[in-house]
């Protein structure tokens, strides 16, 4: 049978490519339909043609991208074998062919993995994106550069953040101070990551302005929302109305962010969560670009992961129970 031998930088370049897990190159042969041996520095390759080709392909690809600084998570290895499984290589090829990084004036903002690097490529130039999963992955942060990048490169006229307020339990007008006042708590997450990426003095300058518009979700009804970048933050908290009314504000010339976890959903059980059921909804519909987020992609203190792990197994004992049993 026809083999090839391919040699990286070092043994430990070479087990993260695959996510130092042997259970990903065991799938990556029955989706290639190849044999693979590693040890060391190398990985050989068997397979008749055009697996064999393809397999190669796979692994430069995954070279490449670990010399680009990307770090592969299972879930990125697992998709992107799939895609080539399928002659969608090409497609992750584009990915790689031009560093992708966010300008901002404070900071240069580079993704850590494939999925964000995936994720940001669609938030710089498609009109609606979807970032879903838990906390720490980057959905939010990420869809924020992106937002202030097209202000600074004059695409769009404006920023509109928004979320909706019910963690408050009550309505705004019952609390006190003035509107921004109190919305703020709500908003905070978003004005940190503006901070992060804009001088403190540009930041007020041009939310006095109304350059940077930031604004509780009920308030963006009977609007329509031109020349704006868009970004919906905790949407796992929208109605099915809420989110139908929010998708539809998108106006001329403008892009819409919407992030959330389905898993921290505030709304009362009696209420569906509108991020829940929008993948169904627009399924058929071209333009939308979903991305999920799994808790292998946290990119935080890695006690984060941990924890989120150790909830979902709280949550699901029958699962890890399986798990366990096919290890």
């Amino acid at each position: 049978m026809p083999a090839k031998t391919l040699h990286f930088q070092s043994p430990r370049h070479l087990s993260q490519m695959y996510a130092e897990k042997e259970e990903n190159l065991a799938h990556a042969e029955r989706a290639l339909g190849v044999k693979l041996t590693t040890r060391e520095d190398w990985l050989k390759i068997e397979a008749a043609e055009p697996s064999l080709t393809v397999a190669e392909e796979f692994f430069d690809f995954l070279n490449v991208a670990r010399k680009q600084g990307m770090t592969i998570r299972s879930p990125d290895f697992t998709r992107v074998v799939d895609s080539f499984a399928r002659g969608e290589g090409d497609s992750w090829q584009e990915l790689l062919e031009q560093p992708l990084v966010v300008a901002t004036n404070r900071r240069s903002i580079v993704p850590k993995t494939l999925a964000q690097k995936a994720y940001l490529k669609a938030l710089l130039s498609k009109p609606l994106v979807f970032g879903i999963g838990p906390a720490g992955t980057g959905k939010t942060y990420l869809a924020m550069a992106a937002a202030v990048s097209a202000l600074l490169k004059n695409e769009v006229q404006r920023i509109i953040l928004t979320r909706p307020a019910v963690e408050a339990g009550e309505a705004l007008g019952f609390l006190p101070g003035d509107l921004r006042e109190k919305i703020l708590p709500y908003l905070r997450p978003l004005y940190d990551a503006l901070h992060d990426m804009l001088d403190a003095g540009d930041v007020v300058r041009l939310t006095e302005k109304g350059i940077i518009e930031i604004a509780p979700l009920a308030y963006m009804r009977g609007r329509t929302l031109s020349h704006a970048y868009i970004v919906l933050d905790e949407a796992q908290n929208t109605t099915p109305e809420q989110m139908m009314m929010f998708l539809t504000r998108l106006g001329e010339d403008s892009r819409m962010a919407v992030t959330g976890d389905v898993t921290q959903i505030d709304l009362p059980r009696s209420k569906q969560s509108g991020l829940l059921e929008v993948r169904q909804i627009l399924r058929e519909i071209p333009g939308p670009d979903f991305h999920t987020f799994h808790a292998v992609d946290v990119v935080r203190h890695p006690l984060v992961q941990r924890i989120i792990d150790a909830y979902d197994r709280y949550k699901n004992p029958m699962a890890e129970g399986v798990s366990h049993s096919q290890s």
